[in-house]
C-alpha cells in the first residue's frame, strides 16, 4: 500500500526550487510533472507571480516542487522588486534548485538567476528547456560546455517541458538529491493553493491569452466572492486596472472581449473543479495600487 511506503524507513521526501527568468517555461514544467494545471501559463512574462507548490507523490518518494516568479534583471517597478524577492527566497530552504534556460543560449537575464543561485550556495541542477525547438540537437553541445564553465552544476539536463522529453530522466535524477524520510503532505495533494485562488488565477491567464500585446502591466485579478454546493461554484472576480482608459482594453466592444475572458475561465474552472460554475466579472480602476502595500497584501502579493 502506498499510505505505507509514505513513511518506510528508505522513503525519501524533499523540496526543489524551480527558478529562471520570465517565461522560460516553469510552469509548463510544473503543470507536467503533476500532471495537471495548478499553475497556469501563458507567453507573457510574469504570467507567475506567486510561489505555488506542487506535490508529487510516488511509490519511493515525494517531490514538493516550488515554482516561483520570474526573475527579472530590472527591478524598476515595486511590482518587479517584490517577484524577484518571491523568487530568490524560494532558494534558501530547498534541497535542489532546478535553475532552467532556453535550448537556443544564455540571456542576460539568466545571469542574474545565477547570480542569486551562487550566493545562495545550494545543490543546483541546469535544465536546458525548449529543446523541441531545435532543429538540429548537436546545437546542445557548446551550449552544456558553455554552462559548465559558468557554474558547477550538479548535473545538465535537456528537457521539453511541453512535450516532456527528458522530464523522467529527470525525476529519476531528483530521487537521488531527495533526503529520507517522511512524506509532508498527503498522497492526495497536489498544490497548497486553494480553489479561490485558483480561480483567480484562470481569470488572470484568459486575461493575458486574451489581451496578448495590449495588456496593461499593471492589472491583477482577486476573487470577491466564492461559494460552492455539491452542484454550482458562485465566483464573483474582480479585475483591477490603474486607469479609466485602460478600462474599453478589458470591456473591448460591447463588453465582448470581458464576456471572452469570463466564458473561458468558466471553462477551465469546471475542469479543474469538477463542477458547474456561474462566474461574474467586474473591471475596478484603482490609481496606485501597483505602488500600494495595503492593495498588493490583500492580492495576495505580499506575504507576511
Amino acid at each position: 500500500m502506498l499510505m505505507d511506503k509514505l513513511h518506510h524507513g528508505d522513503y525519501r521526501c524533499g523540496w526543489s526550487a524551480l527558478v529562471g527568468r520570465p517565461n522560460i517555461g516553469k510552469s509548463t514544467l510544473l503543470n507536467r510533472i503533476i500532471g495537471q494545471k495548478v499553475s497556469i501559463t501563458s507567453r507573457r512574462p510574469q504570467t507567475t507571480r506567486h510561489r505555488i507548490l506542487g506535490v508529487l507523490t510516488r511509490q519511493r518518494y515525494q517531490l514538493i516542487l516550488v515554482d516561483t516568479p520570474g526573475i527579472h534583471r530590472s527591478e524598476s517597478s515595486y511590482l518587479n522588486r517584490i517577484f524577484n524577492r518571491a523568487a530568490t527566497s524560494s532558494l534558501d530552504a530547498v534541497d535542489v534548485n532546478l535553475m532552467m534556460i532556453d535550448a537556443r543560449g544564455w540571456h542576460a537575464d539568466d545571469d542574474k538567476v545565477l547570480s542569486a543561485i551562487k550566493r545562495n550556495q545550494s545543490k543546483s541542477i541546469l535544465l536546458i528547456n525548449k529543446i523541441d525547438m531545435l532543429k538540429n540537437k548537436s546545437r546542445l553541445l557548446p551550449l552544456i560546455d558553455q554552462s559548465t564553465k559558468k557554474h558547477d552544476f550538479e548535473e545538465i539536463i535537456p528537457i521539453s517541458a511541453e512535450k516532456g522529453s527528458g522530464v523522467e530522466q529527470l525525476l529519476n535524477s531528483l530521487h537521488g538529491y531527495l533526503p529520507e524520510g517522511q512524506a509532508d503532505f498527503p498522497k492526495q495533494m497536489v498544490t497548497d493553493r486553494t480553489q479561490r485562488f485558483m480561480a483567480a488565477e484562470l481569470v488572470r491567464e484568459q486575461i493575458f491569452i486574451q489581451l496578448g500585446e495590449e495588456l496593461p502591466y499593471t492589472c491583477a485579478v482577486q476573487v470577491d466572492e466564492f461559494e460552492e454546493s455539491k452542484t454550482l461554484h458562485r465566483i464573483s472576480v474582480l479585475i483591477w486596472i490603474e486607469k479609466v482608459s485602460h478600462k474599453p482594453i478589458f470591456l473591448g466592444k460591447k463588453g465582448a472581449r470581458l464576456k471572452k475572458i469570463g466564458t473561458q475561465a468558466r471553462h477551465e474552472m469546471e475542469v479543474l473543479f469538477g463542477n458547474k460554475v456561474y462566474l461574474q466579472l467586474w473591471v475596478k480602476v484603482k490609481e496606485g495600487w501597483a505602488e500600494s502595500d495595503l492593495s498588493l497584501k490583500t492580492l495576495g502579493y505580499l506575504e507576511e
